[in-house]
């Protein structure tokens, strides 16, 4: 039998690394399945332009796949059970369940309510493509004077109230931040920031925290009242409780635990990559959740994959945070480099430079994306002898590279 290996999510981390382990695994001894909940690849990053009114091109995933083996399934993902080693889904085929050897569990991160009453039901979010084109709906449905209110001063709140305020100029944009805002920036930055928001016309309301949402209204915690047609909801994000209903070790906020090849500590069969993984980084931090991160992680998932698989020696991927780039609508944007401990370094850039910058960063992730075999090595490797599908993981506890050391040597 083939060594079935099942991908969860086609996100920045999901997609490539299938293409990857497409590109280096010989198709006589492995199945590689790819589930995702949309037929096309989600640009996360580029969701806040959607929202607002950009025109996106889509890249079909069935097109993205095409040609490398890769087999697709259009579905959402409800259960993992890892002592059978299945996945429950259910798509417009039905319910249905798909069995592995291998699980990278890529799935990505939604908005985090934080169980402030109204978010559910009336917020409105950036991290997927239904959810920003229903916000895209409701500011459609907005005359002039309608008021935005962007909850969060993080880089997606920080991307997404300039990109409203410059798509329709006619609506009242303001952003709530519980504390200051551009807070993890440079002086420099921090003013050209400021500059930016003061030139788009957006009110800033610091050390203001927002704890309920109503129809056309938010409240923050001292009781002030602030008008709100769409309350855009961007105050951090979570993942589903998938894993830890299936039993995996995971952290508090859900993430599943990983060692340095992004292998489960708890199921030696099942990776996670992406916004997915509790992940360290090389300065012994947690990875925040981004896009940056999902290119390391999935990197070293499908190195350590190939490497248990196979009997290669296992890279070790450098695992550093190096800065922000942080759009300002379509002609302004910030650089931020940061430093080891992910502090700002007192230089950025700024500007137009910044912005195109910027956008030749989402246009290569894209094509990247899009092309996910190219680049890769083109010798596709045999499995093991001793691989077999039922019988393809070292004892929980046993590393990846410890693994291929071992094959390597036997």
């Amino acid at each position: 039998m083939k060594h079935r290996i099942l991908v969860l999510g086609a996100g920045y981390a999901g997609a490539f690394a299938a293409g990857s382990l497409a590109r280096r695994l010989s198709p006589a001894d492995t199945e590689i399945t790819v589930v995702n909940a949309e037929p096309v690849f989600v640009e996360r990053m580029r969701m806040h332009q959607l929202a607002a009114g950009r025109e996106l091109a889509t890249r079909r995933l069935a097109d993205v796949f095409a040609g490398t083996g890769v087999r697709l399934r259009v579905a959402r993902v409800t259960a993992v059970d890892p002592e059978r080693r299945t996945v429950s889904v259910t798509g417009a085929d039905g319910d249905g369940e798909l069995g592995y050897d291998t699980l990278l569990y890529t799935l990505g991160s939604r908005a985090a309510d934080h169980g402030v009453p109204g978010v559910a039901e009336h917020a409105f979010d950036v991290t997927g493509r239904p959810s920003a084109l229903r916000l895209r709906a409701r500011l459609d449905s907005l005359g002039p004077g309608g008021t935005v209110l962007v909850v969060g001063e993080g880089l997606t709140g920080i991307e997404t109230a300039p990109e409203i305020a410059e798509s329709r100029p006619g609506l009242s944009v303001a952003l709530a931040a519980r504390g200051e805002l551009g807070a993890r920036l440079s002086p420099g930055a921090r003013r050209h920031l400021r500059e930016a928001f003061d030139r788009l016309g957006i009110t800033v309301h610091e050390h203001t925290s927002i704890e309920a949402v109503g129809p056309t209204y938010a409240a923050g915690a001292d009781g002030t009242s602030f008008p709100a047609d769409a309350t855009v909801w961007t105050a951090g994000f979570a993942v589903d409780p998938i894993a830890a209903a299936a039993g995996l070790e995971v952290t508090e906020d859900g993430r599943i635990v990983v060692d340095d090849t992004m292998r489960s500590l708890s199921h030696p069969d099942v990776y996670a990559a992406g916004d997915s993984a509790y992940a360290i980084g090389e300065n012994g931090q947690p990875l925040p959740m981004s896009c940056g991160s999902a290119g390391h992680t999935n990197m070293q998932a499908t190195d350590a994959i190939v490497g248990a698989l196979t009997g290669c020696r296992v890279p070790s991927v450098k695992k550093t945070y190096i800065g922000n780039h942080i759009s300002l609508g379509r002609y302004d944007a910030i650089f931020q480099m940061v430093d080891g401990d992910v502090q700002p370094k007192s230089w950025f850039l700024g500007g137009r430079k910044a912005a195109r910058l910027k956008a030749g960063i989402l246009t290569g992730s894209l094509w990247a994306v899009s092309h996910p075999t190219f680049g890769m090595p083109k010798r596709k490797r045999r499995l093991n002898a001793t691989t077999t599908a039922s019988n393809t993981t070292p004892a929980a506890g046993t590393t990846a590279a410890a693994t291929a050391s071992e094959n390597a040597a036997a």
